[in-house]
Order: structure tokens, then C-alpha cells, then sequence
């Protein structure tokens, strides 16, 4: 029967790691409280674990924002086909990389390797994406997104380790490359896509940048790039208000319904938070085994 030795390193352990648990997750408690709280009475302070008047007003009015909608379409669209374009191409790219066989392996590798190292700055990829009539386009999100290099490598780091002779099997059944590259190589490679898909697709949801200086049509925007928008919006607005309270105590303008534009920007974060909360405990495992296929086999 085995026994279990307790020690003051142990005890320290749990505490510390505890309190580090808490300080990465009460920032997301304390939106969701905000969120759920009527905006009037969060200006009054003292928020922390427990929404003081509970109601849904914030979210109801940032649901009834038309824009709201049409920018979360933008994401789901631009997340859903940049991440399968993205998986689709590396895939492929790391597929015929990790062939000693190829010609010119070494040229194409430090080819793509390349634009890591060197970048032209922010106007003459301007002008790129100009010339190329992507901006103000939903492309934008997805073309220049479509390859990594550091992805390639983890994926053709994966693919090395698949034995030659299931492909060498494969090819005196009769399939050509493109048959063994859809009925074997992709089956067998679920983890690793796993985690590219998590890397991609969350920089893809994440990204405010792109609609921010390359996107000018309101219905193109998505919905990371609409709330920096009402963030700032919202800052300007508290500033406007915290001076109107010190020059004649005057009454501050917010929603008669009782939504403030910070509890609503609490809304808005909740909800642009929650999809990736949701979707990455499915693939957590997935994404260990794909870092440590990159960093051990390098």
C-alpha cells in the first residue's frame, strides 16, 4: 500500500499554483459580473465576484445592434475558411517538404523561411495588398494569412515521423501522391492539425488589426475590429463624462434602460470571449502533443 508524504514544499506548491490559477481567471469573472450587472450601479464601484443588480440589458442591447450581428459573420466566415485554407496549404507545403527526394528542398525551405526574418513595414505592404485590390475586401482576411512558416515546420516535423512504408504500400496498391496525401497523410495527422487549426483559428478570431487600417466598409468589419472601436468610444465617452461630473456636477447621460457604454463593452467582451472558451478544452490535448512534437524532434 503505497503512502502519501505531505511536505511544506507541497503545501507552498498548491498555494502558489492556486493563486496563480485565480489571478489568470478572476479578470474573466470580473467581465462576466460587470456584464451581468446593471450599468448605473457598476459606476457605483465595489464589483467582485457577484453581480450586485442582476439583469441581461446589456446584452439584449448589444443583441439588437444589426452591426453587431453582421460583424460576427465576418469573423465566423473569415475564422472558418482562413483556418481551412490555412491547414490545407501548410499541410500540403509541409507534406512535399518533409520528401528528402524533392528537388530544390533546401531552396524552397529557406524560401519560405525568408519573409520571417526580413519585413518591408507597414507601407509597402500597404501598397502590396493594394495592388492585389484586397483592401476593402473579405480576403484581406484570408490570403495573407494563408501560410506560416513555424507551422509548416511543426507539420512536417509530424510527417516525418509517419513510417515510409505505409506511403511505400500505398503506392504498389496503385494511389498517387495526391490519393496518398488525402487517404493517409490527413487521417493520420489529426493531431497536429488540431493544433495548427487552434493557432490559426484563434488568430484569426482575435485579430482587430486587419479591419482596423486595411478595412473601411462597415458591414466588411469584424467583430474584434468593432469593439477596439467601442473601446475607444467608450474611454472618450468617460473622459467626456468624468469632466462634465467635476465642472458643475451634472447629470451624466447614459441609457435610460440602465446600460452604460462600460457595461456594455463588458457584454461585448463576454461574448467575443466565450466561442474560443468553448472550443478549446476540445482540443487542448491535441495542442500539447502538437507543441511537443516541434520542440523534442525540432
Amino acid at each position: 500500500m503505497k503512502t502519501h508524504t505531505f511536505s511544506v514544499f507541497n503545501l507552498l506548491n498548491y498555494i502558489l499554483l492556486t493563486l496563480f490559477g485565480f489571478l489568470m481567471i478572476y479578470p474573466f469573472i470580473y467581465i462576466l459580473v460587470y456584464s451581468l450587472n446593471d450599468g448605473k450601479d457598476s459606476m457605483l464601484g465595489a464589483l467582485y465576484f457577484f453581480p450586485r443588480k442582476l439583469t441581461l440589458e446589456n446584452y439584449v442591447q448589444v443583441f439588437d445592434n444589426k452591426q453587431i450581428w453582421q460583424a460576427y459573420k465576418i469573423t465566423i466566415l473569415r475564422t472558418v475558411i482562413g483556418t481551412t485554407l490555412h491547414v490545407l496549404l501548410c499541410t500540403l507545403m509541409a507534406y512535399a517538404l518533409s520528401k528528402k527526394t524533392l528537388p530544390g528542398r533546401t531552396f524552397f525551405t529557406f524560401y519560405i523561411f525568408l519573409p520571417t526574418i526580413f519585413s518591408a513595414g507597414f507601407i509597402p505592404y500597404f501598397i502590396t495588398l493594394q495592388k492585389l485590390h484586397l483592401i476593402n475586401s473579405f480576403w484581406v482576411y484570408v490570403i495573407p494569412m494563408l501560410f506560416n512558416f513555424m507551422h509548416i515546420v511543426i507539420i512536417r516535423t509530424f510527417l516525418q515521423g509517419i513510417p515510409e512504408e505505409i506511403e511505400e504500400s500505398a503506392r504498389i496498391d496503385g494511389l498517387n501522391d495526391f490519393q496518398i496525401f488525402l487517404r493517409i497523410i490527413l487521417p493520420l495527422s489529426g493531431p497536429v492539425i488540431a493544433t495548427i487549426s487552434l493557432f490559426i483559428g484563434v488568430a484569426h478570431w482575435n485579430d482587430w488589426f486587419t479591419g482596423t487600417y486595411y478595412v473601411s466598409n462597415k458591414n466588411l468589419i469584424p467583430v474584434q475590429t468593432l469593439l477596439q472601436q467601442m473601446l475607444t468610444e467608450a474611454e472618450a465617452l468617460s473622459s467626456s463624462m468624468q469632466r462634465a461630473a467635476q465642472q458643475g456636477g451634472q447629470t451624466v447621460n447614459v441609457n435610460m434602460a440602465g446600460a452604460t457604454p462600460e457595461s456594455l463593452r463588458m457584454a461585448l467582451l463576454v461574448i467575443t470571449v466565450f466561442p474560443i472558451l468553448c472550443v478549446y478544452p476540445f482540443l487542448q490535448k491535441y495542442f500539447v502533443k502538437g507543441v511537443m512534437i516541434g520542440s523534442v524532434k525540432g
